[in-house]
């Protein structure tokens, strides 16, 4: 009688992963750079926020932003435009950035000169959540048209980031979003996550999401 010998692949790959993230932590903390994991949907406005962001911090700080994409240089393209050291990552068809790929990226970046270092991860609110990239900041990009509903859909992205950021609140008035529900929602998965409401396009809500990034950023320049 033949035997099928069974193994659980997965805890392999997330016991490497886990492993490698934590050489990520070690790389940045020795450079004293503040890595933020940017994630979202497609269409949520990572690539806006973030311009704003930089725009509002790159006279205090050496920015850089590592493009995570299936494909194309479009994103990485307009970082570089903005003054900012950019290095477009292609994940070769996988939907997300895990620790291997961020930390392979990161040796190509001239971390002892960058203050901090956005990774603008690959579209989605599955795959980027899986997958510990070593960041000391994950961040969750929220926009009103996609719902106030997202927490209840895909908990695990709003447990695993410290802060999310409610984006497009100028078009509240085109969408049923309700702020009470969501930040509930929110709450109720991550009691200590942070929450900021704002628009890339007006900057209204800026300052207070402005000054949660630059704490942190100079806590990881004290390391």
């Amino acid at each position: 009688m033949s035997r099928v010998r069974t193994i659980n692949v997965g805890v392999g790959i997330f016991e490497d992963n886990d492993r490698i993230a934590a050489d990520v932590r070690r790389m940045t903390a020795e450079s004293g750079t503040c890595l933020i994991n940017v994630m979202a949907s497609p269409g949520a406005g990572k690539t806006s926020v973030l311009l704003r962001t930089i725009a509002a911090l790159k006279a205090r700080y050496r920015l850089g932003v590592l493009e995570a994409d299936i494909a194309a240089e479009v994103d990485a393209l307009k970082m570089a435009e903005a003054g900012v050291t950019a290095l477009q990552a292609h994940t070769g068809g996988e939907c997300a950035m895990d620790a291997a790929m961020t930390q392979a990226a990161l040796s190509a970046m001239p971390l002892e000169d960058l203050d901090a270092v956005f990774l603008e991860n690959v579209g989605n609110l599955v795959c980027p959540a899986e997958q510990d990239t070593g960041a000391d900041l994950n961040v969750e990009i929220l926009s009103v048209p996609e719902g106030d509903d997202k927490p209840l859909k895909y908990p695990l992205m709003f447990r695993v980031c410290q802060v999310i950021l409610i984006n497009k609140i100028d078009t509240r008035r085109f969408f049923a979003f309700d702020d009470e529900a969501v930040t509930a929602r929110i709450r109720a998965l991550n009691p200590g996550a942070k929450i900021f409401f704002l628009s890339a396009k007006t900057g209204e809500g800026f300052d207070d999401w402005i000054a949660c990034l630059a704490d942190c950023i100079d806590a990881a320049k004290k390391v």
